[in-house]
């Protein structure tokens, strides 16, 4: 029974993405372990408060992740 857990900066994603990321991981386990598996997967997204997600020793903002994803080429 898989149990995934995804942490997020907060306010980055919107309640409707973080269901879709709860979809799409739930799907990634269903298309390695059947169909049956679905009922048992949990994902869990635990959002974590701004500035106290450290990257490089600096606390991480929702803006400056929505300033990252603009700056990573699609």
């Amino acid at each position: 029974m898989p149990f995934v857990e995804v942490k997020v900066i907060e306010n980055v994603f919107t309640h409707q993405e973080k269901q879709e990321i709860v979809k799409k991981i739930t799907d990634i386990f269903v298309s390695y372990m059947g169909e049956n598996l679905r009922q048992h997967t949990m994902v869990v997204v635990q959002e974590i408060k701004e500035g106290e997600w450290g990257i490089g020793g600096q606390g991480v903002t929702a803006d400056m992740v929505h300033a990252m994803e603009k700056a990573i080429p699609a």
